[in-house]
């Protein structure tokens, strides 16, 4: 099985938007992490990934302020990825290797094509399969 067959569309935010904005989006759409995005005039690019374990670790338990604290500060800069015609055995490889949980998707263009997390390769395994995650 490939990437592609098994990958979300992934919700992005802008590097410039603060922490409780993020966590507002996060809680409204009951997802775990926003891909950053950063427009430089001619083309977005991908600038990071910012997900609940980052504002636990960097900002609620340092008692900081959300509000004031933005994105870009935070995120996780250096982001791994994987492509859609990647097998699904690679993106295990991959999370296990850098002890993540999350692989955004990008094509051969360079453009965020979605995301593929380990709870979607938990659902999709032959082995545990959805009906065994939601009884």
């Amino acid at each position: 099985m490939k990437v592609k067959d098994i990958m979300k569309r992934c919700r992005t935010i802008s590097e410039e938007m603060n922490v409780m904005e993020a966590a507002i989006i996060m809680n409204k759409h009951h997802i775990g992490s926003l891909v950053v995005l950063q427009e430089d005039g001619y083309e977005t690019m991908l600038s990071g990934i910012v997900t609940e374990r980052d504002i636990l670790e960097k900002v609620t338990a340092r008692n900081k302020t959300p509000s004031s604290i933005l994105v870009r500060d935070i995120m996780t800069k250096k982001v791994i990825t994987i492509g859609p015609e990647d097998y699904i055995d690679d993106a295990v490889y991959l999370m296990i290797q850098h002890k993540i949980k999350k692989l955004p998707v990008i094509n051969k263009d360079n453009e965020l094509v979605g995301i593929i997390t380990s709870t979607d390769i938990i659902a999709n395994s032959s082995e545990v399969g959805e009906f065994y995650m939601f009884e």
